[in-house]
């Protein structure tokens, strides 16, 4: 099929969606916030950050790009169990705190998300309830279809609320295990920085908005932009089996508005840097675009020609990105110390 951006491929639908440029993009934007909506992520959040995440840090699993990669554990709200990793500098002091989000595939491993995008940094790369083998949660679905849909029948049981407290409670156990940045979000302490691709894009939206520890963010590709216009628009990602939940059960789009990355972005005062690809066919442009459009804070944005699927020239647009990643924290994150 052809698409409007200049790509072969066999998808059913076009994953340009008749966009052909990002001027067309920009004008998108983010639908209103239901009643309670502000209520309902400051109590989530509040509540994230009662936890006593209880981390513990196991011993060296690899060493390489500077940095020496631990495994990690923590608790979550409910009570859930967690693991990850976490990367310390191999020399020298911590001078920074990240935390990275993951993609809807879930993660195996650290993989190219190290190393940080600043030298010293301490960065803290969690798997969220349900997904990579050290997110496996009983009764939580591991496959991304079955997984963007479980507890959506409510606002209160919906696991994307939980994977966002997963977020905060990862950086809770980061600030309790590197003394360094223990006094992020005080007057005068260090802000972290926060990384997300995709599913961890979308959730990044959602969770720092509520969350003063942080100090600035990369969206990459991010996903949860403007449900009422996903639910238009077929994909290849997750969000198909949200449409497809949807047409059977309406309601849900109800539920849905509490979990809007570009409502989030309203609230998001951060500055941030968002990378948005004008042909994907996992995440619709136009909601990836929507939340760039809605951020309330300092923006930069990065155009992709695609993502989530491979093409010419996406080595060189990955560095390019990389650069940008550096440069941006490097001018908004006040070193420790």
């Amino acid at each position: 099929m052809a698409s409007s951006v200049a790509f072969s491929h066999d998808f059913a639908f076009d994953p340009a969606y008749g966009y052909d440029a990002p001027e067309a993009l920009l004008g998108i934007p983010a639908p209103p916030a239901p009643d309670g909506f502000d209520a309902f992520w400051r109590d989530r959040c509040a509540r994230a950050r009662a936890v006593d995440t209880r981390p513990v840090l196991g011993p060296v699993e690899q060493e390489r790009d500077g940095v020496r990669i631990h495994g990690v554990s923590y608790t979550s709200v409910g009570g859930v169990r967690l693991g990850g990793w976490l990367a310390l500098p191999a020399e020298g002091p911590v001078r920074y705190g990240f935390v990275v989000g993951h993609g809807y595939g879930g993660r195996q491993e650290p993989g190219r998300d190290l190393p940080a995008p600043l030298p010293g940094a301490a960065v803290i790369l969690p798997c969220v309830r349900g997904m990579g083998g050290r997110g496996r949660v009983d009764g939580i679905p591991d496959l991304a279809a079955e997984h963007v849909l479980h507890g959506i029948g409510s606002r209160d049981t919906y696991v994307i609320g939980d994977c966002a407290a997963d977020l905060w409670c990862a950086a809770s156990a980061l600030t309790a295990l590197v003394p360094e940045v223990a006094e992020a979000g005080l007057p005068g302490g260090p802000r972290l920085g926060y990384l997300g691709e995709s599913f961890g894009g979308g959730l990044g939206a959602l969770a720092l908005p509520w969350d003063d520890r942080f100090g600035a963010a990369q969206l990459t590709v991010p996903t949860f932009g403007n449900h009422p216009l996903r639910l238009t628009l077929p994909c290849a990602g997750s969000g198909e089996a949200v449409r497809a939940h949807h047409r059977e059960h309406p309601e849900v789009g109800g539920v849905l508005g509490y979990f809007d990355a570009a409502t989030a972005a309203t609230r998001l005062s951060l500055p941030t840097l968002v990378a948005a690809a004008l042909f994907d066919p996992s995440v619709p442009p136009p909601g990836q675009f929507a939340v760039h459009n809605a951020l309330a804070g300092e923006r930069e944005l990065q155009v992709l020609t695609a993502g989530h699927f491979a093409y010419r020239g996406m080595v060189a647009e990955a560095a390019e990105l990389d650069a940008n990643r550096t440069r941006f924290f490097g001018e908004r994150l006040t070193a420790v110390g």
